[in-house]
């Protein structure tokens, strides 16, 4: 995927973001694209929107930072590359980087995927709904449960919205643990 060769924002790039966190965890989440933080250190959610995940899955359990599957989490997102002045990611790049983002799922093959923002959300559910409209659904992903959630940035901007994540995190825990 570092190789390739056709997206444009690997140009302005300073770095290759892949993933982060125990590859064989029972959770993925997949984000939208790497920030100036995340270019820079070539790790996907260090920023404050990082840090805030990283809160947001220890009150569930979970941590990018623990080599058991089932307390782990691993993370990645629907670009490897920074979109200049951290736009949102185009419907072209999303579409042109969707297959690499398959491949990476069913190679990392988790029990449950969350979907962290927009972009993310249309990547993988193929719909042009907003993540208002569709957060906290349970949909299928190759077989696999996933669900679509705000964005981290976005509790940064509306903390308003922390309650409909705390419930959508508390659902994905229980899918982890076999409970729904």
């Amino acid at each position: 995927m570092e190789a390739f060769d056709g997206c444009a924002l690997k140009k302005g790039a300073r770095n290759f973001v892949f993933c982060d966190g125990h590859a064989t965890a029972d959770l993925m989440i997949v984000g939208e694209a790497p920030g100036a933080e995340e270019d820079r250190a070539g790790l996907p959610f260090v920023g404050r929107s990082g840090q805030l995940l990283d809160r947001m899955l220890a009150a569930i359990s979970r941590d990018r930072n623990v080599e058991s599957p089932e307390a782990g989490a691993y993370i990645t997102n629907v670009l490897p590359w920074r979109p200049p002045q951290n736009r949102d990611p185009s419907t072209d790049e999303m579409a042109m980087m969707k297959a690499f983002l398959m491949r990476h799922i069913e190679l990392a093959a988790p029990r449950v995927l969350l979907c962290m923002g927009n972009a993310a959300m249309k990547t993988l559910f193929d719909t042009k709904d907003g993540i208002t409209r569709r957060r906290g659904k349970w949909e299928e992903v190759q077989g696999i449960p996933a669900m679509a959630t705000f964005h981290p940035a976005a509790l940064l901007r509306d903390p308003l919205k922390k309650r409909e994540v705390w419930r959508d995190l508390l659902e994905v825990q229980a899918r982890l643990r076999g409970a729904s």
